[in-house]
């Protein structure tokens, strides 16, 4: 019983340890009697004990190894330092298991010399300013090369360039001398715009003033035209009043047939407007001794003439009886103030 549990016990750990389990993103290189046998790939593996071995295991996850900087030359004879990123992934195992030795350094080395290659096609302006087509063209090299490596190069990044201190002092300065110059030309510029403001300004207010006094005075202009012309409208319209009213007045003397006494009432009446006048001089009739005759004669009409009823039912008539009060005031006024004895006139006579 007990030799039974010893063998079972020998074959339980020839057998345990050749049972393998590949994990997911991982590769098995197997070896038998020395010679490439196979790949395992993910599951559950099983290998001859004492025949076959386990000669490398592979992980197919993306890989990224940082290199150190590397001291290239530009076109223009600057030496600088540019560190690199490469991202790889091992599409091969067996490749990538016997194609080289020690792989990671045949892609430092690799990735050394295409950056000088590249580098050294460009000056230090293209090199600061051109690291996406670094990035390509050393990605395409990369690749190609590490093809019969069971390689596969993703990206190729270029981390940093390091110019020499010098001529890092001298971008420095050219770009302070670059800002200052942008701010010259920015504060030039917002000088300028602000002048030109300014100007536009001044110009727009003086028009507005221009033709705010040029409005003014047209509104000034018409409003005297305007008031001029109402004024001769209401001159026009007094005189035609005027006119109409002497034409009635006219029209009612034709119609009461004037006679002698009436143009001897009308003769009383110019000379009481002459004496209502302002004027220090009185001109009398050249007739002096037919003066007192008239003055009888015109009391006598306005005493004994029975004017006519005319139906004057307009300013005419008004101004018909106006004009009879005035020439009734006017003769008691001349028999007042006119001395007919200084005259020579007879008081019989009168």
């Amino acid at each position: 019983m007990i030799p039974i549990i010893i063998l079972f016990v020998l074959a339980m750990a020839l057998i345990l340890p050749n049972i393998r389990i590949v994990p997911q993103s991982d590769a098995y290189v197997i070896e038998r009697l020395g010679g490439y046998l196979a790949t395992w790939k993910v599951g559950l593996n099983f290998k001859i004990p004492l025949v076959d071995r386990i000669a490398s295991k592979v992980s197919l996850k993306e890989k990224v190894v940082d290199f150190p900087p590397q001291p290239v030359i530009t076109k223009d004879n600057v030496t600088m330092k540019i560190d690199t990123v490469v991202y790889y992934q091992i599409t091969d195992p067996k490749l990538f298991t016997y194609g080289v030795d020690n792989p990671i350094s045949a892609i430092e080395n690799l990735t050394a010399t295409s950056l000088r290659n590249i580098i050294g096609t460009l000056e230090l302006d293209e090199s600061l300013s051109s690291r996406d087509t670094i990035n390509t063209q050393m990605r395409a090299t990369l690749d190609e090369a590490t093809d019969p490596w069971g390689i596969k190069v993703n990206r190729v990044e270029v981390k940093n360039i390091e110019p020499p201190r010098d001529i890092q002092d001298a971008m420095e300065k050219q770009m302070r001398a670059e800002r200052g110059r942008r701010e010259a030309i920015l504060r030039a510029e917002g000088e300028k715009r602000s002048a030109i403001l300014k100007a536009e300004g001044s110009k727009e207010s003086k028009i507005r003033n221009a033709e705010a006094e040029k409005a003014s005075r047209v509104l000034e202009a018409q409003g005297i035209s305007e008031s001029a012309i109402l004024e001769a409208e209401g001159q026009a319209k007094a005189t035609v009043l005027k006119a109409e009213a002497e034409a009635k007045a006219l029209s009612a003397i034709q119609k009461m047939e004037p006679n002698d006494r009436l143009l001897a009432l009308k003769k009383v009446e110019a000379l009481g407007k002459l004496g209502d006048g302002r004027a220090t001089t009185i001109v009398l009739p050249t007739e002096l001794a037919s003066l007192g005759s008239l003055l009888t004669t015109s009391s006598e009409l306005l005493k004994g003439i029975e004017t006519p009823e005319v139906e004057l039912q307009d300013t005419a008539s008004q101004d018909m009886e106006e004009r009879k009060r005035k020439i009734e005031e006017n003769l008691k006024k001349e028999r007042e103030e006119i001395n007919l004895e200084d005259l020579g006139i007879e008081n019989s006579e009168v």
